[in-house]
């Protein structure tokens, strides 16, 4: 399986990732099931998160994640978008706070998520 869907913000505009079940089917089906929502964007370095109305434990969980990668964080039941180091980085690649379900990537270059500030509304929508 295989989805787009459209990450919307006021300073972004519309950005197109894809869900991919591949390595993590439950967290998938889940934030696809969860469509759509609307939420409060955070910012930790070069990562937003928001929270989501999905409750998903951790599935093949990682910490070190790529640019443009599309996470859950179960700790915080939070939809997770990596462009670049993260505080907790301590090289090139984004480290999250803690274990993240990968499912999906940005489409497209995802450092357009530097505009974006915290407090800012962000939506998720199928494509």
């Amino acid at each position: 399986m295989s989805n787009k869907i459209k990450i919307y913000t006021s300073s972004t505009g519309y950005i197109e990732a894809e869900i991919n079940d591949e390595k993590n089917p439950v967290t998938a089906k889940a934030i696809l099931n969860a469509l759509p929502f609307e939420s409060s964007a955070n910012v930790w370095g070069d990562e937003v998160y928001f929270d989501i109305p999905a409750t998903i434990h951790e599935e093949n969980s990682q910490k070190e994640v790529e640019i443009g990668d599309l996470g859950y964080w179960p700790a915080g039941s939070c939809f997770c978008i990596f462009y670049g180091r993260t505080p907790a980085s301590s090289g090139d690649k984004p480290v999250a706070a803690s274990p993240v379900n990968v499912f999906g990537k940005i489409i497209g270059d995802p450092l357009v998520f530097r505009k974006t500030k915290s407090g800012e509304a962000i939506r998720v929508e199928k494509a």
